[in-house]
């Protein structure tokens, strides 16, 4: 039976999709692409989370597309980047092949004639949908879509009001005049923190142990003189640049010194909460910087709310829900008529798609990255995942040029098919390297990593940049082919097939 055929197929419409098709098309026009996206509007993550205040935990200058400047405030809010992603795909032309409303299921390899065959359903009336393609490009991030997670929280039942999480935002939820608890100390807890605080009555962020806040500049004066000077699109290169070396420099110095990182970390939160606040017991985490990624806060907005009497932390364990709020283990009881989980996100590789090669099922968690973008042994498929402590984008960019100059060197010397290879060694690393919660609970489902390059990911825009934009593709990592029906010979990196 004959589906419908592809050059390229890419799964999500978010920010890595976009730019996936906008890099492919800019180096191989004659492409024939398709995007499937699962959900009915474009945007990912900034169409799917709707709660308040929700806005970038990255910088925009980095955050946003390389080929298209982000000439707004550097931490944006989430209906602004949902904005620029949208109106990049219109300018790009990428909407016109999105197709809405379409859930990939399955995907399956036959190395006879080189395609994947992919098997996705229609939101709408539920009816099954085939296509084909020689190369499968997931932008599927690595997080579940339809639930995020909450543990168990005892005696949740006497509670008597409303409980929501953040990734299922009620649009008809009141909280103005009410006390609100948020469960959680992550990004989206000091998000939520001082936008609830400007019309609830109290807020209180409950959280078991404290997190990394750093007050960041909403505005940037001297970028702003800089685009006056230069015009937007030539100040754009100089002002990313900026950004991603400071954000380096954060990093190494965490990692080489994480002692005086704590150090500056804690004085500036002392610097904007009132004076005699318990510094460290609500603001002190027991990790070293960058074991997970650090919350930003515009302008100090959540320090701002605490210091208005607004807003508080309660750093202790819950004991139980009452009916009236929560009673923690210390004995306080904390008053509640709402109660927000924001206690995280559930990992989900390839957004939960089941693949088969030749007819056999590929178990993720035995397969090894390569260069962060393709899986051991799983031949013409690549997957976006982003920086843990950079831009999203920035890797995600890399791998949609890194795949496009891949394509055209298969095209230029006659191959169909692009197979990573395991390393030669036994040892593995997880493939993301944060201490987060979600992260520990999801990994054992998660590929490996492992421990040189080009199996080994490297959290360094600057190297990337030099391994994956310039780097050749046909390293000892991979094995060209062609399909089986006109096969006459493979080609390996130093050996023959």
């Amino acid at each position: 039976m004959a589906h419908e055929h592809v050059d390229v197929l890419v799964i999500g419409a978010g920010l890595s999709g976009i730019d996936a098709v906008v890099r492919l098309r800019e180096r191989l026009p004659d492409l024939t692409i398709a995007v499937l996206e699962a959900r009915d509007a474009i945007g990912g993550t900034w169409d799917l989370f709707r709660y308040p205040g929700v806005r970038s935990d990255s910088d925009m200058l980095t955050l946003g597309y390389p080929f298209r400047p982000w000439n707004g405030a550097g931490l944006a809010d989430g209906p602004s980047i949902l904005r620029y992603v949208e109106e990049t795909a219109r300018e790009y032309g990428v909407d016109r092949l999105i197709r809405f409303g379409h859930r990939v299921e399955r995907a399956e390899w036959c190395g006879d004639d080189a395609r994947w065959t992919v098997h996705a359903r229609r939101a709408d009336t539920g009816d099954p949908v085939v296509l084909t393609c020689s190369f499968l490009f997931c932008a599927t991030g690595y997080y579940r879509y339809d639930e995020g997670y909450t543990p168990a929280l005892p005696g949740i039942e006497r509670f008597t009001g409303p409980v929501v999480h953040p990734q299922q935002w009620p649009s008809d939820l009141d909280w103005a005049g009410r006390r609100v608890v948020v469960i959680g100390s992550g990004a989206t807890a000091v998000t939520l923190l001082p936008a609830l605080a400007e019309t609830a009555a109290h807020v209180t962020m409950l959280q078991r142990s404290p997190t990394y806040v750093l007050s960041m500049p909403s505005r940037d004066p001297w970028g702003n003189r800089l685009r006056a000077w230069l015009g937007p699109r030539r100040a754009y290169p100089l002002l990313r640049w900026r950004s991603i070396l400071l954000t380096q420099a954060s990093f190494r110095l965490s990692r080489r010194a994480p002692a005086l990182m704590r150090s500056l970390l804690r004085r500036g939160a002392a610097a904007q909460l009132p004076d005699g606040y318990d510094v460290d017991r609500h603001f002190a985490p027991r990790y070293d910087p960058w074991d997970q990624r650090l919350c930003l806060a515009p302008d100090g907005d959540l320090y701002r709310a605490i210091g208005s009497g607004r807003a508080s932390v309660v750093t202790d364990e819950i004991d139980s829900f009452t009916a009236g709020g929560i009673r923690v283990r210390s004995g306080e009881e904390i008053p509640a008529d709402v109660v927000v989980t924001a206690t995280g996100l559930n990992l989900l590789a390839l957004g939960g798609i089941s693949l088969v090669v030749d007819g056999r099922g590929v178990d993720l968690a035995e397969s090894v990255a390569y260069k962060g973008m393709m899986l051991s042994g799983v031949p013409n498929l690549a997957l976006a995942l982003g920086y843990t402590n950079a831009s999203w984008t920035l890797k995600c960019d890399l791998v949609s040029r890194y795949v496009a100059r891949l394509l055209d060197h298969m095209r230029r010397n006659g191959f169909d098919t692009v197979t990573p290879l395991p390393p030669p060694d036994a040892r593995r690393l997880p493939l993301i390297d944060l201490a987060a919660g979600y992260v520990r609970r999801g990994l054992a489902a998660m590929p490996t990593q492992g421990v040189r390059w080009p199996w080994r990911l490297h959290q360094s825009y600057p190297r990337d940049l030099v391994l994956l934009g310039l780097g050749r593709v046909d390293d000892e990592g991979v094995r060209f082919g062609r399909a089986r029906t006109r096969r006459g010979s493979d080609h390996a990196v130093g050996s023959a097939v």
